[in-house]
């Protein structure tokens, strides 16, 4: 009896792995240094709290990112596929058997989440493909009603198996990992290094029923790879949160000086807006590329989010939703503005 269905493979289990041990090491070197984007952003704190004559405040922690949700509720079911060797036999022509017999073997077996798209989609190709062929006249009326129903069944799963192959991948999950640091303020070229992966990956997930792309499989693994280099979807959730945080403490001076009504600072010349404007300016520009890649990618699925993965994406990926970290910023930071001009014209 063939079963064409994928076993949790030790493969992955130790790739999964092999995320853990640098990511808690960072996570455990975070908890050691404030990081360069703390620091940038307290020294802010700092300068502006002498500009005012108050004391600077005191850095509270900013929220980490949620987890990611469980295999449970991210992956789709694919299901079991049974037929036995006579059967895949009679549809010798269709060219299946070694894909069964590749797929049934030890390796196959503890394939990589994006090795069993590749599979599913030759395997689609095949059937697919054999059954525009003359090859169902030749069958019989069973072998053919197979043929028809493999087929059919075949194309029904294949967008759950690109959504498995990408959700479930130590790569990508890896990416929104919670053992992160926030983004240093000079590595938002990353952003550069790891978005041709997301785009590369909504080609494919395009381009899967389009005959004339090819897959290939050591591309596809190149770029998943490079997601490896870094957890950059969580680092630059967590400097979002980070910034947010602290211009909010850096607003609640202002508030407390406008109130006042005494002081009058020279906020012009307040040391380090500048170089915290501009790195602001590039952490907003390079995370809304970010997500936006995230987004054209899950938008390019041909299933429906489960719904964890939708809420998450909601609350977390979000370019609009109020609560999430990058819309979040950006009021933060209007706020701010509007309040540094307002101790301006006070002061003018």
């Amino acid at each position: 009896m063939a079963i064409w269905n994928f076993p949790t493979s030790g493969a992955e289990g130790r790739r999964r792995a092999g995320w853990r041990g640098p990511l808690l090491l960072g996570l455990l070197l975070a908890g050691c240094s404030d990081g360069p984007a703390e620091t940038l952003l307290v020294d802010y704190q700092r300068r502006l709290a002498e500009a005012l004559a108050v004391a600077p405040p005191t850095p509270a922690p900013p929220t980490n990112i949620g987890a990611f949700p469980e295999p449970e509720a991210r992956l789709l079911p694919l299901g079991e596929t049974r037929e036995g060797m006579l059967a895949i036999f009679a549809l010798r022509d269709c060219h299946i058997a070694n894909l069964v017999a590749g797929r049934n073997n030890q390796l196959g077996r503890v394939a990589a989440p994006s090795q069993r798209w590749l599979y599913e989609l030759a395997l689609w190709r095949r059937l697919s493909g054999c059954w525009n062929t003359e090859v169902p006249e030749r069958l019989g009326e069973a072998d053919r009603a197979r043929l028809a129903r493999l087929t059919r069944t075949k194309t029904e799963q294949l967008p759950r198996a690109s959504w498995n192959a990408l959700f479930d991948s130590s790569e990508w999950v890896g990416s929104f990992s919670r053992a992160s640091a926030p983004l240093a303020p000079d590595a938002l070229a990353a952003v550069e290094t790891q978005l041709p992966v997301l785009h590369y990956l909504r080609e494919a997930t395009l381009h899967q029923f389009d005959r004339r792309w090819s897959p290939d499989s050591a591309t596809l693994e190149g770029h998943l790879k490079a997601l490896q280099t870094r957890p950059l979807t969580a680092e630059l959730l967590r400097a979002l949160l980070l910034a947010e945080r602290r211009l909010e403490e850096a607003s609640a001076l202002l508030e407390t000086a406008l109130a006042d009504g005494t002081r009058c600072p020279d906020l012009v010349a307040t040391a380090g807006h500048d170089r915290l404007t501009r790195w602001l300016d590039g952490l907003q520009q390079q995370s809304r590329r970010w997500l936006q890649g995230l987004d054209r990618l899950i938008e390019a699925q041909l299933v429906d989010p489960p719904p964890a993965v939708a809420s998450y994406r909601q609350r977390w990926l979000s370019l609009e939703a109020e609560q999430a970290p990058w819309p979040a910023l950006v009021a933060a930071r209007e706020r701010h503005r509007g309040l540094r001009a307002a101790m301006i014209r006070h002061c003018g």
